[in-house]
């Protein structure tokens, strides 16, 4: 015991008389090294454990968006995911929006001080005549307009003769569509009647050299009305036969027994009488507004008719007649 003793007395002796310098590099290491598995040890336990019947990555899920870490490669800093740099961008749209604005508005002004377009009609009124006879299906038209060739010499130009013959022509692309047209009681399309009556005025006056012409059943409609007197020429004047429908089917009717017409039935003349009541009465009112309008009464007799006609033609056109 008193050996032991001794040896306790010099180890502390020994220790008291040795200098203290900074610890050894081992030392120093080992110290640093028990402080960071402390560490590590320490914000393991402040963390949930993660179960064993839960994988990671739910349980990462789980996690608030402030505990999950977002890699940044060897700064190991939690930061925030980047941004799609696919996203579409609004403001090319934008730019080609307003120039094709401003384009179609530069074109607009453009048209806008552009002086408007005129067509010059193929004759002239001054030295062409053109009376549009117009009346309703059955109305006596033809009649007159024959006894008004015999003696003034006028050209008569039938708009319906016209489309019939060219419906019968071998070759023509408008057969069919004026068969149907003519069927059905409709309005044949104006450009095809239209070029169909200059043509038959214009080889009028290059065979016979006539300038006076009636044009009967024309125009069926306002369109064909404008349409003509802006390409062909100005109508002098409407000379309008008027007939109650009563008295036209009789007539039609009548007629149909030895005309051969595929119009001259019941069904096809009540839809020209409609069609005429909707579309050719406002051609009437137009010129009528423009006092331009030489009216008879054709109930009576054709000989009847033709007096009146006469009388009024006179006063109307003087020596133009």
């Amino acid at each position: 015991m008193a050996a032991t003793a001794s040896g306790r007395q010099a180890w502390r002796q020994l220790l008291r008389n040795t200098p203290r310098g900074p610890a050894p590099k081992q030392q120093q290491y080992r110290s640093a090294f028990s402080r960071q598995i402390s560490s590590t040890t320490t914000q393991a336990s402040s963390r949930r454990a993660v179960p064993q019947s839960q994988s990671p990555s739910a349980f990462l899920r789980q996690q608030p968006l402030a505990q999950r870490s977002y890699s940044s490669g060897s700064q190991g800093k939690n930061t925030p995911p980047r941004s799609n740099s696919n996203q579409v961008k609004f403001w090319p749209f934008l730019i080609v929006i307003a120039l094709g604005s401003g384009g179609y508005m530069l074109l607009v002004n453009r048209r806008k001080e552009m002086p408007p377009t005129t067509t010059t009609p193929a004759f002239s009124p001054t030295d062409v005549t053109v009376l549009f006879v117009l009346g309703g299906p059955g109305a006596g038209k033809g009649t007159q307009c024959a006894r008004l060739v015999r003696d003034y010499h006028f050209t008569h130009l039938s708009a319906g003769d016209l489309l019939r013959a060219e419906q019968d022509r071998p070759g023509s692309q408008y057969g069919q569509l004026i068969r149907d047209c003519i069927k059905d009681g409709a309005i044949v399309p104006l450009e095809v009647t239209v070029a169909l009556l200059e043509n038959a005025m214009r080889d009028a006056i290059t065979s016979s050299g006539t300038k006076k012409f009636l044009i009967d059943g024309f125009p069926r409609k306002m369109d064909q009305a404008l349409k003509f007197e802006e390409v062909v020429c100005p109508a002098k004047l409407v000379l309008f036969y008027d007939c109650p429908e009563a008295e036209m089917e009789k007539r039609l009717l009548e007629r149909g027994k030895t005309s051969g017409r595929a119009d001259d039935n019941a069904d096809s003349i009540r839809k020209r009488f409609r069609t005429f009541i909707e579309t050719s009465m406002p051609v009437v009112d137009h010129y009528e507004k423009e006092d331009r309008v030489v009216k008879v009464d054709s109930t009576s007799t054709p000989d009847e008719v033709y007096a009146a006609t006469q009388e009024k033609l006179k006063k109307a056109l003087g020596d133009k007649l």
